[in-house]
């Protein structure tokens, strides 16, 4: 009877498709344990596939060529440790989402998702199969139970595992960050330990998806909730943790307890790592984005220069009549500041001959937010045009709260493939752009110090498409608006709710109407990074058209 187990965990970051290289990053990590002597490799949910695929896996021809990556796996991993790795199974006209334990050359054993979470961004009971309760597999004489993610999430899947002999718990995740998760995550798995008496591994992937990133933090803990090991955020790791068999079990001997920094510099990290891994992931190489003079293209600058490096953000300056020199000089201090390009293309000229072609069709008509938007969609188009020509990916810039209230223009400033700051309200900009000012990281590429001027954070903002104009024209202020949004859209509050939370009545049923009435804007906007847990796209889905109002 062996009394020592190792095991090592792959904290790593696949791409969505990339099935080649997925199965090199799993070779990588079967390298890297049969090295250090580990009895098994663990792999994250879904990693051979990337996750999440969404309906790519319901495409068979897609689920078949996982099927065959995962074959040659196994024979490629067959003199060395156990390998566990996620993947789609179609099995007898079902689909899971399971787990493939590769041995001496073969699949040895497969795990199914049991329970499918269909909350926030997931809706697994969609795509996949319920599989069933099943038993722990043997490695190297140890009995291991792999609750898949959502599984461990609930007690049915660990105390099934637990009752029919599992010795240690194995949790591959996929599990996206939203602010605070952390501490949701580790609660439950607090509770499974405590309910099985096991000790359990909870293995995290990392990487941006579209709008998520994974963001790892993968940990060991003990019975009774003790920590073993802890692993960093955000970053690709391997580390082996030993167990060793005692009177009471099996026990993990303690490793490295890595720390995390504050929810500031989390979300700041997501934002820039989002953007790195989309680009990367899609073959971009270079981004443009309109350089306003206001915070925010300068934290969208500031963002991509540090996912990126300066030498490969072009901002772009359009000056029109109503733009003051302020803003000239703030959008020329920020380029300066981060070291990126920065062009300028006054739409005088173009926006006179738009004016002129429409003039015969506006005669007698009075002016109005018409003639606004042109020059946004005016200022859209030249960016499209540059994004064309040079191969450079359009970068939009609106916060939370405007994309919220549809306070943009579609196909103007709307125009771009992806939004870092799509999921940032903007009372959190401004102490997001202050944040950045005071602290650099060694994943930042771009410079160091004051990179945000801070007449650029504290000037009232303004869209500047008519004389002296404010957002505060439009909207109420965005300390006010911003409690409102947070109150109806991240924890769906009513009116009612709201008004006895001491809100004025009108504002708020503004308010609401304005949500309401943006969702066809939302709908055709760029993705962006998901920072909380309620954001635009896949964790909230309303419909387009839609009557119904809050009469509370």
């Amino acid at each position: 009877m062996t009394n020592r187990f190792r095991l090592t965990l792959a904290q790593m970051n696949p791409t969505v498709g990339d099935l080649d290289g997925n199965a090199d990053k799993v070779r990588a990590a079967f390298s890297a344990g049969k090295a250090a002597g580990a009895d098994m490799v663990a792999m994250p949910e879904m990693f051979l596939a990337g996750y999440q695929a969404q309906d790519l896996v319901l495409k068979p021809a897609f689920v078949a060529d996982v099927r065959q990556h995962i074959e040659q796996l196994a024979l490629d991993c067959a003199d060395g440790p156990a390998v566990g790795v996620g993947g789609p199974l179609a099995e007898q006209g079902q689909l899971f989402n399971a787990y493939f334990i590769l041995q001496a050359g073969k699949i040895s054993a497969i795990v199914r998702k049991h329970d499918l979470p269909n909350t926030h961004v997931f809706d697994e009971r969609r795509l996949f199969d319920q599989g069933p309760l099943s038993g722990p597999y043997s490695v190297n004489g140890v009995r291991i139970g792999t609750p898949i993610c959502e599984d461990a999430w609930h007690e049915e899947v660990c105390e099934a595992l637990a009752e029919s002999g599992a010795e240690i718990l194995l949790v591959p995740n996929g599990s996206p960050y939203f602010r605070r998760k952390y501490e949701r995550r580790m609660n439950a798995m607090v509770s499974r330990v405590i309910e099985t008496g096991l000790p359990l591994v909870y293995l995290n992937m990392v990487g941006g998806q579209d709008d998520q990133v994974f963001d790892g933090g993968s940990f060991v803990m003990n019975p009774g909730g003790h920590l073993a090991l802890q692993m960093q955020i955000f970053d690709e790791d391997i580390q082996h943790v030993d167990f060793e068999r005692g009177p009471d079990g099996w026990r993990a001997l303690k490793g490295h307890l890595q720390t995390f920094p504050d929810e500031w510099e989390q979300d700041y990290r997501v934002m820039v790592e989002a953007l790195r891994d989309y680009m990367r992931k899609t073959g971009f190489k270079k981004v443009l984005l309109g350089l306003s003079g206001g915070i925010d293209s300068a934290i969208v600058a500031t963002i991509a220069a540090d996912a990126l490096g300066p030498e490969n953000v072009r901002g772009v300056m359009m000056p029109s009549e109503y733009t003051s020199q302020t803003s000239v000089d703030d959008a020329a201090a920020v380029a300066a500041a981060l070291g990126i390009r920065l062009e300028t293309i006054s739409i005088a000229a173009g926006r006179k001959a738009i004016t002129d072609t429409l003039a015969p069709m506006f005669e007698g008509a009075k002016p109005d937010v018409t003639e606004e938007n042109i020059q946004s969609r005016l200022r859209g188009l030249l960016l499209m045009a540059l994004s064309n020509k040079f191969g450079e990916m359009l970068l939009t810039t609106g916060n939370k709260s405007e994309v919220a209230v549809g306070y943009a223009t579609i196909y103007g400033d709307m125009a771009g493939g992806y939004n870092p700051i799509k999921d940032l309200y903007k009372m959190r900009v401004f102490e997001t752009s202050r944040w950045r000012n005071d602290n650099h990281r060694g994943w930042m590429l771009g410079p160091k110090g004051v990179v945000i001027p801070p007449n650029v954070i504290d000037k009232p903002p303004t869209a500047e498409l008519r004389d002296n104009q404010k957002d505060s024209d439009s909207l109420p202020p965005y300390e006010v608006l911003d409690a409102i949004l947070e109150r109806l859209i991240d924890q769906d509050q009513s009116v009612a709710e709201l008004v006895a939370a001491g809100f004025d009545r009108a504002t708020v049923k503004r308010v609401e109407h304005l949500i309401y009435i943006s969702e066809y804007k939302r709908f055709q906007s760029a993705p962006g990074a998901r920072t909380s847990g309620k954001a635009f796209w896949l964790d909230r889905r309303y419909p387009i058209v839609n009557k119904w109002r809050d009469d509370s």
